[in-house]
């Protein structure tokens, strides 16, 4: 068995793969947002639904309305198909950058990602053991952008969590991934100018790149899902970037 990564206040045992962690907290039909208080150590994320000791934050936890984890137990499946039985719900982080200008920076995976290809998201990605949340968020901004932000010229604060699985949907297959992605607002004291000026993105993952006003980026966000009417967006977007072909929970998990 992997090393824990997410875990229940009071268990032991990390969360089981095939299990929602939205459900085991006391998520009821719906999208939520549900209040979540978070132990944030290194390496692993700490949940419950109620205080407890070592709870270092109180953070909205989401999930898709298409989310396969809460249908898995009432669907039979397939001779032969079955859910990865030897690791449980792993951890990310995705970085929302935002400059001293109050631009957020986007990335497009590249097509030939085995995982949510040609999508446009925050640079993310896994959390290694022992690895502190905000380090791996950060390396994985270098390691995706090329970026790095020198100590004393930002700071940051947890946004959020994302109850993320991949294929995305039932009728895409059973998922192979299942994350609860910890999304962190990173605040540069540096501007959109200077920042874009030091970055050389990884070819291997990112095609593209694009900085948004705080607005656009969050009704991008807002639509992903179709859930949510679409404000104003501008009409010079590309269209991979337009409702519909971002995604809140698809962040580079290798």
């Amino acid at each position: 068995m992997a090393a824990a990564r997410v875990l229940l206040s009071g268990r032991p045992e990390s969360v089981s793969f095939a299990q929602s962690v939205c459900g085991l907290l006391g998520a009821g039909p719906g999208l939520g947002p549900w209040p979540t208080y978070c132990g944030l150590k290194r390496g692993q994320l700490v949940l419950s639904d109620r205080p407890f000791p070592g709870a270092s934050a109180r953070l909205p936890l989401q999930r898709p309305p298409f989310c396969p984890f809460p249908a898995l137990d009432q669907q039979p499946r397939a001779p032969g198909a079955e859910l990865p039985t030897n690791r449980g719900v792993d951890l990310a982080v995705a970085v929302v950058l935002q400059s001293s200008d109050q631009t957020v920076l986007l990335t497009r995976r590249t097509r030939t990602l085995n995982v949510s290809p040609n999508l446009w998201v925050p640079p993310g990605g896994h959390v290694e053991p022992d690895e502190e949340l905000l380090d791996g968020g950060l390396r994985e901004l270098w390691e995706e952008s090329g970026l790095q932000l020198p100590q004393g010229q930002f700071f940051w604060v947890p946004l959020g969590l994302w109850e993320s699985a991949y294929p995305p949907r039932l009728s895409w297959g059973l998922p192979k991934y299942h994350h609860i992605i910890l999304y962190l607002l990173v605040i540069s004291q540096e501007s959109q100018q200077q920042l874009q000026a030091r970055i050389q993105p990884n070819p291997r993952e990112v095609s593209a790149l694009m900085w948004l006003g705080r607005d656009v980026a969050a009704a991008v966000a807002a639509t992903e899902d179709g859930t949510e009417t679409p404000r104003h967006l501008p009409q010079d977007l590309p269209p991979s970037v337009l409702p519909g072909r971002s995604c809140r929970s698809a962040v580079r998990w290798n």
